[in-house]
């Protein structure tokens, strides 16, 4: 079997399962059994596939029609152009989650908190980004932490990023000057809805506080105003129908400049805030 083949014959199984995105699903995935960047697939067409990266790349597709994400296949997931670890512990993260990024990138910060990081996508990309920045990441989950810890080993951090096994601000000490958090946020009702992608593969902690959605948000805004320091940002992810109540929180929390920010899709996606100075 050539590359060429065993990527229409990818595309087809993954069609049949009503994968949407089959074919770049295939190629991604193809890729990953090869070893080699996606983008040298079609470069490979008339290469023979080993037996072995054959078989390894039938239980690739097997995983992904039956609903298992591309990144919790392959392990990793590019975000804001660097590639990160993922697994089970954690969120697979979305694009929509450099929108967040880049709101907090829109000011230097030299101090950094990340609550519920996850894999540590915003915290090791805010100090990539940053490099005379130093930052505190904490997750309840000690598996979650292992991960981050990994990533900001693979691009240069750990030096400057303290991991900390944290119910949001319980074990933090020490004022920031940003603030960042995508946290749980899906309502208990919306579950059900959520694509199994979704609802079969993120960790449930990590995607629903229970009830409204908004517990999260209420610790958070509990919390901040004794973590930031004057004049520091606070920015979190929120769900598209959230902004009105995540921003009146912050209202009530006593937190100034408060700004509703749209994604690339225009749904409402964060929600910034500002501590008096």
């Amino acid at each position: 079997m050539t590359v060429t083949e065993a990527l229409a014959r990818g595309t087809a199984q993954l069609r049949l399962a009503g994968i949407e995105g089959a074919a770049r699903d295939a190629r991604r995935l193809l890729a990953g059994a090869l070893g080699v960047e996606a983008g040298r697939v079609g470069a490979m067409g008339p290469d023979p596939v080993p037996p072995e990266t054959q078989e390894r790349f039938l239980k690739m597709l097997n995983a992904r029609a039956a609903r298992r994400p591309v990144a919790r296949i392959l392990g990793r997931r590019v975000f804001w152009g660097r590639d990160f670890k993922v697994g089970d512990a954690v969120l697979d993260p979305r694009p929509e989650t450099e929108t967040l990024l880049a709101i907090a990138l829109m000011s230097p910060a030299r101090r950094i908190l990340d609550l519920g990081t996850g894999s540590g996508i915003l915290a090791v990309s805010l100090l990539a980004e940053w490099p005379g920045a130093r930052g505190v990441a904490t997750d309840i989950s000690a598996a979650a932490l292992a991960i981050a810890r990994a990533n900001a080993t693979r691009h240069g951090v750990a030096d400057r990023l303290r991991l900390v096994e944290s119910d949001w601000f319980a074990d933090v000490t020490g004022r920031f000057d940003l603030v960042v958090s995508n946290p749980p946020y899906i309502a208990e009702a919306e579950l059900a809805d959520l694509a199994p992608e979704v609802r079969l593969h993120d960790p449930p902690q990590a995607l629903c506080p229970g009830g409204d959605g908004l517990d999260a948000y209420r610790a958070i805004a509990a919390g901040a105003p004794g973590h930031l320091a004057a004049g520091g940002r606070l920015a979190v992810e929120i769900g598209p129908t959230q902004g009105d109540a995540v921003a009146g929180l912050f209202a009530a929390a006593g937190l100034e400049d408060i700004t509703v920010h749209a994604d690339l899709d225009d749904r409402d996606r964060v929600v910034s805030a500002r501590c008096p100075a």
